[in-house]
Parts: structure tokens; C-alpha cells; sequence
């Protein structure tokens, strides 16, 4: 299995911000198409963002304005900067490859997942 990693999650008050990072040996050199989703309690996994190679990034609408992946992308980094969060924004958030074939075959990799909760 490839290993995902993913951190920065945390406690935050509404109108506050986090940045998330997901890591992963190959994200560059394979040339993955990398997925943000969350899942709030009680609630379906939700795809929220997602950016290719050439950094092309598209957002659910929902989101778009306010979680963000930063145009500064790391060898094998992808980030998920969170602006103005919101008390429906309190979920788990986790990361994963899209499936093609030049990403690691065409698995499906998912993160650990980090939690975020805004408070009022």
C-alpha cells in the first residue's frame, strides 16, 4: 500500500483558518491527480477539491472562495488552505489518488484523515 499522510487538522473558532497537508512518496514523479474529500458525523464522504499535474484545480461549489489548494505545491505535497471556516465545516478531511494508471497502477490510496472542529 502506498501510505498517505495527512496532518494539520486542529480546533479552530468560526471565521478562523487551517492549512492541511497531504503527503506521499510519488505524488510528483507519478503524476497523480490528488482528491480532498471530508466527512462530517453522521454524513456521506464529500468530495470537496481536487488538482492535477499541470495544476488545474477544481472545487465543489460549496467551497470555492474559502478551501482552497495553494498554487505552491512541494514535490509530493498537496495542500488544502482553509479560510473563514464555518461551523458546517467540522468534519474529517482526508486526502486520495485518483484512479489512472500511471499513478500507482491505478489504486486508490486514501490518507488517515485529520479531524477539524469550528467552534462558535
Amino acid at each position: 500500500e502506498v501510505h498517505v499522510t495527512v496532518s494539520g487538522g486542529g480546533s479552530v473558532q468560526a471565521g478562523g483558518s487551517l492549512r492541511l497537508s497531504c503527503t506521499a512518496p510519488g505524488f510528483t514523479s507519478n503524476m497523480c491527480v490528488m482528491d480532498w474529500y471530508r466527512q462530517a458525523a453522521g454524513k456521506e464522504h464529500e468530495w470537496i477539491s481536487s488538482v492535477d499535474p499541470d495544476g488545474l484545480k477544481t472545487y465543489t461549489a460549496s467551497v470555492k472562495g474559502r478551501l482552497t489548494i495553494p498554487e505552491d505545491r512541494p514535490k509530493d505535497t498537496v495542500y488544502l488552505q482553509m479560510n473563514n471556516l464555518q461551523l458546517e465545516d467540522t468534519a474529517m478531511y482526508s486526502c486520495k489518488t485518483q484512479t489512472d494508471s500511471w499513478c500507482y497502477g491505478g489504486g486508490v490510496y486514501w490518507g488517515q484523515g485529520t479531524q477539524v472542529t469550528v467552534s462558535s
